[in-house]
Formats: structure tokens, C-alpha cells, sequence
């Protein structure tokens, strides 16, 4: 049972209403529209340079730029670099970021709109040490926190200043790991316990944020985060982000997987995207994900859940929980559907004709000289050939999906399988379907009628291909999943969407957010994308497999948690993690955290395999684990000390030579 819900609706979009927080001159909340905010990556004692990208990113659409302040001379430069923004003409409130260091942040809190503080930083120390406290002890440990922070939420409380307490995932405390574990919860009482300090003195110009690297954590957080809030009727303004998203397709299709499952839902009043590239090319990814809600509100109707009042969720039984991740249970039919990982599907039913050769954008490579396929660690599972014909022998690991009436006349019918409609399904007789797997095609009005409620039955071959034309298509899909369940229908189900006329990078975001947002709550057994004028087939095949890594239902390639640069960068991030994925990116599975700083490095840590950590200028500290293995490197040595590291730990793989 759910008691409570973490937006308005799970069926009709519409913002989550929080309080309005001044930031400057830029309202954060409320009614106003969701910000876009970035961060410098210069350091902050070089004052030009700082403001002179501060200008690149506010003319892309930056409405907030954040800047680090690691320690009191940069809080004081802070004061000359808003001087010179302002004397540039560029009003844009600006952000103080303040991790360990809280004579900075009170210095900071005088100067600038905004300081972000994370509570895992600001008081607490992090050496990943189990402690035991008893409820007197843990009291204690409050009220040595609360003496030390109190003192700026009263000097922001006087100068008027906003406040971000911003929990990241990676820098959760001993205190917080130690009582509540590594989890989406821990994340939120850590935020908790210095929010209600701020209450205590009267000061709410609060924004909250629950960011991981992990999406499935992120969103969580934040689901539980609204959940928390609503029981203490608290309605603060939301910072979205993934933290440590990477770079090119990777980060961008993370970050939308991230953001996006929110952004659906109504949720979140301003985001950043974190990217391992420069600040001003994170503003129009922020843009794109943003745009798609200007008009959502007119999407078509999706029939409620059949409770009496659908906007009052308390003793729901949704079928599923979203606060804790389980994949919905369903039956395999092949290497469909039960612990198999979620299948790809390759649509080339509008090609004229289909060659060995096309199979190369989808992981097929085929050697004329040796006369086999050579498949990629991103081979797709299926092809849709519609009507058409295929006069080659095909791998042996890929399966074909003909239209019903093609499949019944071909002669081989090896690897072979029909696509119907839900009514074509129903008509047919049972030697125009294959004993072993059939897909169906079905819609939202062939499982859910509005006065019945009562989804029809398959049989043990079918797998439903669920596809939606709906604007809101993701909450059409989540609430065919919820009836499925309420149902006990097992049906293995593939997620199907349509995309039309839209750039690679808008469509990477929109589909990762579509799909992404479903994968991560346990729902679809896989993707089938099918796109016109928006992409290539091999970009599309990579964005398949991209959104399956970024929600961990399917992995195919490295994994590589890289924050994005900041002021306190010690090395040039990406130039680095080019070196690294440049030695590692055939070693399928492995993650490997590149972190800049000692900020977020040795938590985001626990959650990769290894971790390389600029702990000085040109030194390198590398992890296996969360576990500190060598210390002080030369950058110059760093990254082949990472790969003897790998290859110490089993891990290694020599690259094939293609």
C-alpha cells in the first residue's frame, strides 16, 4: 500500500506546485517556469576568465550560474567577479557552491543570491566508518550540527539570501551512512535534519536537491523527498540533476533519463545538466528537456485509476512500489520477458531493400573473406522487416518479426515470428501463428475499456508490443503497466514509440526520458524505437542500448561516472577521461568514477569498480571500490597505473583488433 504520492497525478500532467524562493531577480517556484542554472568551471580566483564564461552561459539561456568557492579567498573574489558581471551589464543571480568549509559560506552568504551547501560536507567528516549511535548519542551529533550551520542560516536569513541544501548520493556522511545505510532514504533525512534547522530560525528561501549518478537512486530520492515533505507540510522548490552524468551521448541520454522521469511527473522548478564538457553546452540540453512541458497540459485523456477519488492516494495499491525498485513479474517466451534483460528491437520495415551490409548499424558486421558475423557488445535483439524479404542467412543469435500475413507465406520460418494487431490477433486461427512467439500490438483502448476495467487474455506465445501516440505518452504506457498488474497479466511487454522530425540530440533526450522513465520503474521486457527524419539507424540502435545502460536494466559498454569540470577541477577532466576511454572502452560492465575533486570522489566511489581522484595539483589518488589502493600519482603515470590496476583486480580484457 501506497499512502501517499509524490505528484498530483499519475494520469494528467501538471507542475507540482512548491513555495516561490527569490534568487536575486529571478523567482524560483511556484508559478514561475523552470530555471535553467549551470556552473563555471574556471577558477574562481581568475576573475575574467570566470566572468567572461559566466557571459557565454548566460547568452545560451543560463538563468543561474553557480560558482565554487572552496575556501575564503574565493568567497571574497566572489564580491569582484558579481562587480565586474554587473558592470558588464549581466544581472544573473549567482550561486556560491560551499562543500567543507563553513566561514566560507557565511562569507559567501553576504556577497551572492544563493550558497549551496552540502549537508554531508559542511559539519561532517566522510572516512567510511561504521558507527553505532544510540538515540542520546545521535542527538548529540544534531546539536553539534546545529551550531555550526546556524550561524548562516542567520546571516541569510539578514542579507536575504537563498539557500540550496543539496544532498549528493556520493558525500552522504558516516553519521547518515551509519543510521540510515547508503540509500534513497539516508539521502533524504540527511537534507531533513538541516532543513529543520532552518525552520527552527523562521528561514524557508530553501531550494532541496537528491542527486546521484546512479538514476535509479536519483529519482527515488526525490519521489521520497515530495513524500517526506508532504507529511511535514513542507513545499520546497526542487533542483533537478544528475550528478557525474559524463559526456557526449552518454551523459546527455542519462541526464535525460534522470530528469526526465521527473520532469514527466510535474516535479522539479530547476535544472542543471551535468556534463563533462563546457558550461555553455549544458544549457540547451537543459532547454530541450524543459520545452517538451510548455504545452503538456493538452495532452489526450488517460482513463484514471479506478479508485474512488484518483488526486487522493492515500491506501493505493498501485501494483507496483515507487519508492523501491522490483521489475514487474512476467513470463519468458523465449529470451523474452522473466530475468531476461530487456530485448532491442531494430525497425527496418520502410527499407527497399535489406543487405548484410545494413545490418552493420545495428552490431552485425559480416566478413565476406570468412564468410561469418562478427557482433558487437550492441547487437540488437529483433529486426521488424515488415513485408519485406530477406535472401540471406541471417545470425544466429537474431530474430526476424514479419507482418502476420508475410510471415504465414514464407517457406523457412526458422528464427522467424508474426507481428498482429490486438484484432488481427484475436481473428486468427492457430495455424496462421507461430507455436513458439507471436507479437502483438496493442494500445491503451485494447486493454483498459473505461466501464469494465478488464484486460483481455493471451495466450503463452505472445509478447505485447505497447505503443502510444499520446503527448503524454509515458503516463499512457505506466498506466496500461498498472492494469496489466492489477490484472496478473504476465504478458512479456516491449516498449514501442514513434518520433517524428526532431534532431539527434532532442530526440536522444526525448526518448530516454520516455523509456527511461518506465525501465526504472520496473515496467518493459524492451525498447523498440522507430523513427523518421530524427537520426541514423546506428545512432538509434546506440540510444537504444544507451537508455538500457543509464537505467542499469541492460548492460553493453563501460560505465563512466565523470563529473563535470568546476573551480575545483585538479585536472583537465576532459582530456582525461578521452585518455581513459580511450584505454578502457571494451571492457563491458566495468565502471569507472573520474572525479576532479575529493568533493564527490570517494563516495560516488561505492558505486563504481574503480575510481580515479585528483587529490592535488597533477596528483591522482585511484580506488578499487570505495577503498583508497594508491595515493599521489603522477597524472603523467595515472592512467596507465589505472589500467595495471584493472588488469590486478581480473577485470582486464586486451582489445580486439578489428
Amino acid at each position: 500500500m501506497i499512502s501517499q504520492i509524490y505528484c498530483n497525478s499519475l494520469t494528467q500532467y501538471s507542475r507540482y506546485k512548491t513555495r516561490e524562493v527569490f534568487i536575486g531577480d529571478v523567482p524560483l517556484g511556484g508559478s514561475n517556469p523552470i530555471r535553467v542554472q549551470s556552473m563555471t568551471t574556471v577558477d574562481t580566483m581568475d576573475t575574467i576568465s570566470t566572468v567572461e564564461q559566466s557571459i557565454r552561459m548566460i547568452k545560451a539561456g543560463c538563468e543561474y550560474i553557480r560558482i565554487t568557492a572552496p575556501s575564503i579567498k574565493e568567497a571574497k573574489n566572489l564580491e569582484l567577479i558579481k562587480k565586474e558581471l554587473r558592470a558588464r551589464g549581466f544581472n544573473t543571480p549567482l550561486i556560491a557552491d560551499i562543500h567543507f568549509t563553513p566561514n566560507a559560506a557565511e562569507l559567501a552568504a553576504r556577497i551572492v543570491e544563493k550558497v549551496r551547501i552540502n549537508p554531508g560536507n559542511y559539519v561532517d567528516k566522510k572516512k567510511f566508518e561504521s558507527i553505532i549511535y544510540t538515540d542520546i548519542d545521535y542527538e548529540i551529533e544534531l546539536e553539534r550540527i546545529r551550531k555550526r550551520f546556524t550561524p548562516l542560516v542567520k546571516i541569510c536569513k539578514e542579507y536575504g539570501t537563498a539557500m540550496r541544501i543539496g544532498t549528493n548520493h556520493g558525500s552522504l556522511s558516516d553519521r547518515i551512512l551509519s543510521r540510515y545505510g547508503d540509500t534513497p532514504l539516508g539521502m533524504v533525512e540527511s537534507a531533513m535534519e538541516f532543513l529543520r534547522i532552518c525552520e527552527d530560525n523562521n528561514y524557508f528561501n530553501i531550494v532541496l536537491s537528491m542527486k546521484a549518478s546512479n538514476t535509479l537512486v536519483m529519482v527515488q530520492a526525490y519521489r521520497l523527498l515530495i513524500q517526506k515533505m508532504q507529511q511535514n507540510n513542507m513545499n520546497y522548490p526542487l533542483h533537478l540533476g544528475v550528478t557525474e552524468a559524463g559526456e557526449g551521448e552518454d551523459g546527455r541520454i542519462k541526464s535525460a533519463v534522470g530528469i526526465g522521469s521527473l520532469l514527466e511527473d510535474g516535479i522539479g522548478d530547476t535544472i542543471r545538466v551535468s556534463l563533462t564538457e563546457e558550461p555553455e553546452f549544458e544549457i540547451p540540453v537543459a532547454k530541450n528537456l524543459i520545452e517538451r512541458y510548455a504545452t503538456r497540459f493538452s495532452h489526450l485523456p488517460i482513463p484514471k485509476i479506478n479508485v474512488p477519488n484518483e488526486n487522493n492516494y492515500n491506501e493505493l495499491n498501485l501494483g507496483y512500489n515507487p519508492y523501491d525498485y522490483n521489475r514487474r513479474v512476467s513470463r519468458e517466451i523465449m529470451n523474452i520477458g522473466a530475468q531476461n534483460v530487456p530485448r532491442v528491437v531494430a525497425d527496418f520495415s520502410k527499407k527497399q531493400q535489406i543487405t548484410k551490409a545494413a545490418l552493420f548499424a545495428i552490431g552485425y558486421n559480416y566478413s565476406v573473406p570468412l564468410d561469418k558475423w562478427n557482433l558487437t557488445d550492441q547487437a540488437c535483439d529483433y529486426i521488424y522487416v515488415g513485408d519485406n524479404k530477406i535472401d540471406f542467412e541471417i545470425p544466429g543469435t537474431l530474430g526476424l518479426i514479419y507482418n502476420s500475413e508475410a510471415w504465414g507465406k514464407l517457406e523457412n520460418k526458422t528464427r522467424c515470428y508474426p507481428f498482429f494487431s490486438a484484432s488481427n490477433y484475436a481473428n486468427a486461427s492457430k495455424n496462421s501463428k507461430s507455436s513458439e512467439l507471436n507479437f502483438v500490438s496493442i494500445t491503451i483502448e485494447n486493454l483498459i475499456n473505461v466501464s469494465t476495467l478488464n484486460a483481455p487474455k493471451f495466450d503463452k506465445t505472445v509478447v505485447l508490443i505497447l505503443s502510444t501516440d499520446n503527448e503524454h505518452g509515458m503516463a499512457e504506457q505506466r498506466r496500461v503497466f498498472i492494469e496489466l498488474v492489477k490484472t496478473a497479466c504476465s504478458q512479456p511487454v516491449i516498449l514501442q514509440r514513434n518520433y517524428y522530425d526532431l534532431g539527434e540530440e532532442k530526440f536522444q533526450l526525448h526518448v530516454a526520458t520516455d523509456l527511461g522513465s518506465l525501465l526504472l520503474d520496473g515496467f518493459g521486457d524492451g525498447v523498440w524505437i522507430t523513427q523518421n527524419n530524427c537520426t541514423s539507424l546506428k545512432n538509434l540502435n546506440a540510444t537504444a542500448f544507451g537508455i538500457l545502460q543509464a537505467t542499469r536494466t541492460r548492460i553493453s559498454k563501460t560505465e563512466y561516472i565523470s563529473c563535470p569540470s568546476c573551480g575545483r577541477t585538479l585536472f583537465d577532466l576532459q582530456e582525461t577521461t578521452a585518455k581513459i576511454r580511450n584505454r578502457t572502452d571494451h571492457l563491458k560492465g566495468v565502471k569507472i568514477g573520474i572525479m576532479g575533486c575529493i568533493v564527490n570522489g570517494p563516495g560516488e566511489m561505492a558505486d563504481a569498480d574503480y575510481g580515479y581522484v585528483g587529490t592535488g595539483i597533477g596528483k591522482i589518488t585511484l580506488y578499487k571500490g570505495r577503498e583508497v589502493v594508491e595515493r599521489n600519482i603522477s597524472s603523467t603515470k595515472a592512467v596507465e597505473a589505472l589500467v595495471d590496476l584493472i588488469k590486478k583486480y581480473g577485470d582486464w580484457v586486451e582489445k580486439e583488433i578489428k
